[in-house]
């Protein structure tokens, strides 16, 4: 079975002007309608992140839901942005389902703010060490969860190669 070609990945999508009604240029991430598909999509990636909180314990000060949503977070992330942009250009589905979930909802369950307070209050509370090890952590832990995520999210277009999105 011969190679499929690979897509030309884009650069950033977001860089892209549609023309308003009345001729007007406006780029794409000033859209009222994909603005509320973040919107959307954020409010339940907080809400995610709530429950996550509430089920997964701190244990010895540790946030661990934090330091897992982070990282399933970047995971999630990398699957669908490297299935998205195999399947083709970031337009129509594709376009609302980045938004939606990717920057939506992603974004409201991962939180890196989070991660600098609780890494400076351990540095602070405990020892340097311990939040050293939890900010450093979160971070390379989080590369290396992104790169298995992209590395499952190229294996969709073969998988499901009649599937039109």
């Amino acid at each position: 079975m011969p190679a499929l070609p690979e897509p030309e990945l884009p650069l950033d999508p977001d860089l892209e002007v549609d023309t308003t009604p009345a001729g007007t240029p406006r780029p794409v991430h000033l859209r009222p309608a994909f603005l509320g598909i973040v919107f959307v999509g954020g409010v339940f990636g907080t809400a995610a992140r709530e429950g996550l909180m509430l089920v997964v314990p701190t244990v010895a000060g540790i946030p661990w839901a934090i330091f897992l949503a982070n990282l399933l977070g970047a995971f999630l992330l990398g699957v669908l942005l490297e299935a998205l942009a195999r399947r083709g250009g970031d337009h129509g589905v594709r376009r609302t389902l980045r938004l939606l979930l990717g920057t939506g909802f992603m974004g409201g369950f991962t939180t890196y703010s989070a991660l600098a307070t609780d890494a400076a209050l351990l540095f602070g509370e405990q020892s340097p060490g311990t939040g050293i090890a939890y900010g450093l952590g979160t971070v390379v832990f989080g590369v290396a969860a992104t790169t298995f995520g992209i590395t499952v999210g190229s294996f969709v277009r073969r998988r499901h190669a009649g599937v039109a999105l």
